[in-house]
């Protein structure tokens, strides 16, 4: 163990030799929950933006239209709420609600999951119902004009079009949904700053300790961003292609390939 008069480094190496096994299980806890939110609050956000692109008319009866009115106001009042106050108080009201009103004791990772899921959910539906508002509206028109109902339309035509719109924000979404776990350190979720804090309180040794912990953040970020441009990028398909056509066709092939016909 290094002294008090040892070096920035000599504390360093030691965190990392002593430590170096709990901060890389609390960034596996990070990427776990992370990628489970961001997962299932997609699932939510295509579920709320749906509804709440759908068209609203009274001409499909009374009471399908209040019964769609109460459901959006219900939905934007939920969008309103996680929008509008930090993820670290829905954490504390959420866990500790849970317990004091309905007397639920969640387990601490089970409560991290949700908490992120119903956070992310709230951002993802309004990045849904702006990726589902982008695609031409031309495109739902013509999904029904061939016999298609409403729905059939959204889910075969319009849907893949938005979720590939929307790709980068959920990319971008995932992502700081890496950083944003932090904050379930107030409910005692072992990830990487619960982690990181604990260690850092045995010694008193802060800044190396979270020096190290900011390197690990800045290496699960930029290795993720990487994949989701990859991933991108592959959805794009090559940017350098040849159209066949007459027009794209050299005359030498042309003509050799009316030989063959002819030949045939």
């Amino acid at each position: 163990m290094p002294n008090a008069q040892s070096g920035f480094f000599e504390w360093v190496f030691f965190f990392v030799k002593t430590y170096g096994p709990m901060l890389l299980k609390g960034a596996g806890t990070t990427l776990l929950i992370a990628l489970t939110g961001t997962i299932v609050g997609f699932i939510i956000g295509l579920a709320v933006g749906y509804l709440r692109a759908m068209p609203c008319e009274k001409e499909n009866g009374a009471a399908r239209y209040w019964l769609m009115k109460a459901a959006r106001g219900l939905l934007g009042v939920y969008i309103e709420i996680f929008r509008s106050t930090p993820m670290i108080v829905q954490a504390m009201v959420i866990f500790y609600g849970m317990a004091s009103v309905f007397h639920i004791n969640l387990p601490h990772l089970l409560a991290g999951f949700i908490i992120v899921s119903i956070n992310t959910g709230a951002y993802l539906s309004e990045i849904v119902r702006g990726g589902i508002q982008s695609v031409d509206p031309g495109q739902m028109e013509a999904g029904m004009a061939i016999g298609m109902t409403y729905g059939q339309t959204m889910l075969s035509v319009v849907l893949p079009q938005a979720i590939r719109n929307i790709l980068p924000a959920l990319g971008n979404e995932f992502v700081v949904n890496i950083k944003d776990t932090s904050v379930l350190n107030v409910i005692s979720v072992s990830e990487l700053f619960f982690v990181s804090k604990s260690a850092a309180g045995t010694y008193l040794k802060y800044f190396e300790v979270f020096f190290i912990t900011s390197v690990i953040y800045f290496v699960m970020t930029f290795t993720c961003t990487r994949i989701l441009r990859w991933v991108e990028k592959k959805m794009d398909g090559p940017k350098n292609y040849d159209i066949h056509g007459s027009q794209t066709v050299p005359d030498v092939e042309l003509i050799q390939a009316k030989g063959g016909a002819s030949n045939g």
